[in-house]
């Protein structure tokens, strides 16, 4: 792991505050590069009719509706820390909670299916945090996390654009603590949690001139300038280049993947003899 300090700013308070004009339209941004893979996940492990699902940092609620109005699940929970997004376009099945998941006695209820996408790499003590949404399972039922991994290295090509990646990394680490390094010991974190059947899968969405995700990463990076700039990996030239870079037929980049791992609670929890 990387030993440097990390920021002691959060998400949505730091950077990219809900607030803030367009933050909205950039999470939907993100929503049509990724909600087509999560949901063929979701289906595959069997959302459907008479599943009751918690969709963790729901964001602006695209999975959570998707799952009442495509798989057809009895309800869906939708939380947050701010559901400003969530309440405007309300559907039935879909409850609304604003809570922190940090917070000591986070405990809404039990589902056979937890969703939390983008999440996690955002918060500390992520062990502890796995471990309690595993206990809002109900026997049979699947945690389902997904996280951003960083695909880039020193052996990958310096671009504008990785470069540029590189700085928004660090700069989110030292602001708000994002750290993507933890997110391929998931599948080892859900086994500790007692989840069986741990599986894995990563997905990387082309980076297309003017596709969503594209326009996606230059909007984070607009809104993430100051604590990329406070790297001293890039100036403001760096970024602007990095933006018309994305925006460019010269650009040839792999986008940060997405890993999705998936474990189920058993139906029978295992009773271990007292030992003496």
């Amino acid at each position: 792991m990387d030993e440097r300090a990390t920021g002691d700013g959060r998400y949505g308070e730091a950077v990219f505050r809900p607030e803030q004009t367009g933050e909205g339209e950039r999470i939907d941004l993100g929503a049509l590069a990724y909600d087509d893979i999560t949901m063929a996940r979701l289906r595959a492990l069997g959302a459907g009719p008479g599943w009751r699902c918690l969709d963790v940092g729901a964001g602006t609620g695209t999975v959570s509706r998707r799952l009442l109005e495509e798989a057809r699940v009895t309800s869906v929970l939708a939380v947050d820390r701010d559901v400003r997004f969530l309440r405007t376009q309300p559907v039935p099945g879909l409850d609304v909670l604003e809570a922190d998941i940090t917070a000591p006695g986070f405990a809404p209820g039990r589902f056979r299916l937890v969703h939390a996408r983008f999440v996690l790499m955002h918060l500390a003590e992520r062990d502890r945090l796995i471990a309690t949404l595993a206990e809002l399972l109900v026997p049979g039922g699947v945690l389902v996390l997904s996280d951003a991994v960083d695909l880039t290295s020193d052996r990958t090509p310096v671009t504008p654009y990785t470069t540029v990646m590189r700085a928004m990394w660090q700069g989110l680490r030292a602001s708000i603590g994002t750290d993507v390094s933890w997110v391929p010991s998931y599948p080892h974190l859900l086994r500790a949690a007692g989840l069986t059947s741990v599986a894995a899968e990563i997905h990387v969405p082309p980076l297309l001139p003017g596709g969503p995700l594209s326009r996606f990463w230059a909007d984070t990076w607009e809104r993430s300038r100051d604590a990329m700039l406070a790297t001293g990996l890039v100036d403001d030239r760096a970024v602007d280049a990095a933006v018309r870079y994305l925006g460019s037929d010269e650009c040839a980049a792999l986008s940060a993947g997405m890993l999705t791992v998936w474990g189920w609670r058993p139906e029978k929890e295992v009773v271990r003899p007292a030992t003496t």
